[in-house]
């Protein structure tokens, strides 16, 4: 019986061995057949195995592969943490930026415009861009250049304008055409270095591609350009004629040159993006020397002991005068407005203007206008979170709000293309305009001037317009329909023929306001339009357009001529003969970024003796 069992054993254990060796041979063929498929798979793709989205150096020697790749990820690595960096900074910066910039082209996110409608597919439809978000626009690549011009347009706004005026002309020339060399040499070259027959073109090659990434390595500019350095360039030129003539593998050389403009197109979009910030940051930075003026001013208030009443409150109060209506922070856009307004004006002595300010410039804007006189007008100066309503218990605390800019585009969609028609701008009333008739009860018509606004004529035939039964007096923009944009006001009524009004100057029946509760209206609205889609910069534009429907009546479009801070192209005849310009858009005239050929129109109504001014260098 125990040998019995014994012989069992032994043929059960001879019956085991051959799975368990099968299993070991096994385990050792599976990982060698991997390695052997991932090296041969790497090798049919040749140096064309980088990802789209890296972003190798374009000047990385060819022998240094381990270091350079390296070098390679972690600068990669860092433009993408700048991107992102730039791109929090815009979401952090969006509320006190215009709304002029960005391509925010849905609700919902960080991007707050209006949604494209769906049952419009062929139609001209708007994207109403309100912050500096920045989205890649994602089309064809081969475009007019009309069409890059406005799609620029449409993703940066203006940036797009100032930068095409500002372009530089193209130097160093030589160096751009070798790295043009340079990089379609290193496309060819790792297709000719499999090629055995072609060992001489792939060393000639080589050592070409060696010696100018030497040299461009040393030298960004053709005057640094070593001795001689020109007849590299042909030589380069007659070994890259030599290697097209070659049967390589144009998958490769495809990929490759994929790889390249994935690359220049990915640099591109970065410095853009940067750029864009920038401009939008200068934009929207105080100067340096108008910050001085505010301090200096604001230290002279409270030094000097001096009577700020010199003016009686009964002229204030008097509804027979012709009331101006100016909200600002800034003490020169102001003073200009005032000035070129008195200046023009046939009796200034009917002239009463309030400029409504916020705490923090209040005290400089005060000792300003208590130093500068403006012939017989009269200027009252407003901290509008001191002042007091007879209903402030049933508002929120009050703060300055300024007119708001907004871009609309309109673009085209189809089942073959996506192509711009054309881009508008809006600029509109803020939610400090809406307390207007409280703050004035004793007023029944006012003209609301923006602080960007320059008078060329005199303004009292606006106070003889009769509007009938309409309350805002504007120049209308009929390029732009309510009803083009009837899918983002809600479930609101909209008459078809309206068309969007624009702020700059209007005037304002306050006794029809208050009869058509306009201010009460507003409000309803936006908490509507808050509570059924949320809280959006763009809810001031729709409810405002709302608010006034029907109740705008149409100025002539001479009495304002817009676009001197975001347009190069308007004649100067034009603005020698319009009533009043408006500077509205980013390129504002006391900036540096301000339209030169327009900006004389807005500094001759500085004084330009002022010893403030001059102190904090502010004339320049």
């Amino acid at each position: 019986m125990k040998g019995v069992v014994g012989g069992s054993a032994k043929r059960r254990w001879r019956n085991l061995v051959i799975p368990v060796v099968g299993l070991v041979v096994l385990s050792m063929l599976v990982p060698l057949v991997f390695l052997l498929g991932l090296h041969s798979g790497s090798h049919s793709t040749g140096d064309a195995t980088h990802q789209r989205n890296s972003q190798p150096n374009p000047l990385r020697p060819i022998d240094q592969d381990n270091d350079a790749g390296k070098r390679e990820k972690l600068e990669w690595i860092y433009r993408v943490h700048q991107s992102k960096h730039v791109n929090d900074l815009l979401e952090r910066l969006s509320p006190s930026f215009p709304k002029e910039f960005g391509n925010n082209s849905k609700r919902g996110g960080n991007e707050t415009g209006f949604s494209m409608p769906a049952d419009l597919p062929k139609q001209a439809q708007p994207v109403i861009d309100t912050g500096p978000v920045v989205k890649n626009y994602t089309g064809e690549h081969r475009r007019s250049a009309d069409e890059s011009d406005l799609i620029c347009e449409f993703r940066f706004g203006s940036y797009c304008l100032w930068g095409r005026e500002h372009k530089e002309k193209m130097e160093d020339a030589m160096v751009k055409r070798m790295k043009d060399l340079l990089f379609v040499a290193r496309a060819y070259y790792p297709s000719i270095a499999k090629l055995p027959s072609f060992e001489k073109l792939s060393h000639e090659m080589k050592q070409n591609i060696q010696e100018f990434e030497r040299v461009l390595s040393e030298t960004t500019t053709d005057k640094d350009l070593p001795p001689g350095n020109e007849k590299k360039i042909p030589e380069m030129e007659a070994v890259i004629a030599k290697a097209k003539s070659c049967p390589v593998d144009c998958n490769n050389v495809d990929k490759k040159f994929r790889q390249l403009v994935d690359m220049t197109e990915d640099e591109t979009n970065f410095h853009m993006k940067q750029s864009a910030f920038l401009y939008q940051l200068a934009a929207q930075t105080m100067p340096k020397s108008l910050h001085c003026l505010s301090m200096r001013l604001t230290v002279e208030f409270f030094r000097s002991s001096f009577d700020t009443e010199t003016v009686p409150m009964e002229k204030f109060l008097n509804p027979d005068l012709y009331h101006y209506i100016v909200f600002s922070t800034n003490i020169l856009a102001s003073s200009v407005v005032i000035n070129s307004t008195v200046m023009h004006a046939k009796e200034s002595e009917k002239q009463v203007f309030h400029l409504l300010t916020d705490r923090e410039n209040y005290f400089a804007m005060k000792f300003w206008y208590f130093r500068n006189k403006y012939k017989e007008a009269s200027v009252q100066v407003l901290n509008i979170e001191d002042i007091k309503l007879f209903d402030h218990h049933k508002v929120a605390p009050m703060h300055l709000s300024l007119p708001e800019e907004y871009r609309v585009s309109f673009h085209r969609v189809d089942e073959l293309s996506f192509s711009l028609s054309r881009t508008e701008y809006i600029s509109m009333f803020s939610h400090s305009h809406y307390l207007l008739p409280k703050i004035f009860r004793t007023l029944e018509k006012v003209v609301v001037l923006e602080d960007d606004v320059v008078v060329q004529s005199d303004l009292s035939a606006l106070w003889d317009i009769d509007m009938g039964e309409k309350v805002n007096g504007a120049v209308q923009l009929c390029a732009v329909k309510l009803a083009q944009m009837k899918n983002y006001f809600s479930r609101n009524t909209i008459y078809e023929n309206s068309c969007a009004w624009t702020s700059g100057v209007n005037v304002i029946d306050l006794s029809r306001w208050r009869a058509h509760n306009i201010s009460e209206t507003f409000q309803r609205l936006v908490q509507e339009m808050s509570r059924e889609e949320g809280t959006s910069e763009t809810t001031t534009l729709s409810a405002s357009l709302l608010t006034f429907q029907g109740l705008v009546y149409s100025l002539d479009g001479s009495w304002m001529l817009s676009g001197l801070g975001r347009n190069y192209g308007i004649d100067l005849e034009a603005v020698n003969s319009a009533a009043m310009l408006h500077f509205d858009g980013n390129m504002k005239p006391w900036l540096e970024l301000g339209i030169p050929k327009y900006r004389s129109f807005w500094k001759m109504f500085l004084n330009q003796q002022d010893s403030f001014l001059n102190d904090c260098n502010v004339i320049q």
